[in-house]
């Protein structure tokens, strides 16, 4: 059994001449390295009956470099297959999804995950040190480079208080460790790897307040100048975002700002309502 999963040919493929990566404001159209699209995207997970409604239903949207984009929207939504698509988890079943105005499936696999950093609700971390956790990202930084990173994620007094410090062991899956001290440690990993991308998927929404608004207050900062796509299922985390893409049954039915989707009064303002309601009570 070992060997046949060995043997198993990944589904996700390079094409056979991959398009170079476009440098900033190189790509097709003047597409910057930060750039991201959907266009006319349908998608249906592998091995889902045909006759199944697609998971994603002619999605299009763009997101400019450095903009902060948010996804929302009731469970089942597809807001977490958007996330997927883009560092091509899975490919499209129609359509396409365009990095710096490329076809992902143009671009070398390893050169575009290179390019994306991802922050998810469950952190993994290794049975490993804290300084081998966050260079995990990038095996040839230095340590004065991985001490920037956990600075800039807020983590490092914290690690300095551990008497180990940096060669702290964190434990099997960082077990050691509080929820939010292993998200700043993932944010810090992230930083280090400096992607011009970074997609965050609703990495705040298992912790408590007091965590959450820690780790929030981190991933602005961490966030600030990458294109951000942020899967939200706390509203309040994405109220300042450039633009919110509301999500229902795979297509987004409102975008707009924080304002403008309260004033119109749909889908958006409903959901915000009924956190705030739960809240109070």
């Amino acid at each position: 059994r070992i060997f046949e999963y060995l043997d198993l040919k990944p589904a996700i493929t390079d094409a056979a001449q991959p398009t170079p990566m476009p440098g900033v404001g190189a790509g097709p159209g003047g597409a910057g390295l930060g750039d991201v699209a959907f266009e006319n995207v349908v998608f249906k997970y592998p091995g889902v009956d045909d006759g199944g409604e697609p998971t994603i239903k002619g999605l299009s949207f763009e997101v400019k470099a450095g903009q902060y984009a948010a996804f929302v929207g009731p469970s089942g939504a597809g807001k977490t297959t958007v996330a997927y698509l883009l560092p091509r988890f899975y490919d499209v079943t129609s359509g396409s999804v365009k990095f710096a105005g490329v076809d992902v499936r143009d671009l070398a696999h390893e050169e575009l995950i290179s390019k994306i950093g991802i922050v998810n609700q469950e952190t993994y971390l290794f049975y490993d040190s804290i300084r081998e956790n966050i260079a995990y990202a990038r095996p040839d930084a230095s340590f004065e480079e991985i001490e920037t990173a956990a600075k800039a994620a807020n983590i490092h007094d914290t690690i300095m208080s551990f008497p180990d410090g940096y060669d702290t062991m964190v434990g099997e899956r960082g077990y050691r460790l509080s929820g939010g001290e292993k998200q700043r440690i993932a944010i810090a990993r992230v930083l280090l790897k400096d992607p011009p991308v970074v997609i965050l998927d609703e990495a705040t929404s298992a912790m408590d307040t007091v965590s959450e608004r820690i780790v929030q207050a981190t991933l602005d900062a961490a966030t600030a100048n990458r294109t951000t796509i942020a899967i939200a299922h706390r509203l309040s985390t994405v109220v300042n975002a450039d633009v919110i893409f509301v999500m229902e049954k795979g297509a987004i039915v409102e975008s707009g700002t924080h304002a403008e989707l309260l004033a119109l009064g749909g889908l958006y303002a409903r959901l915000v309502a009924e956190q705030a309601s739960h809240q109070v009570s």
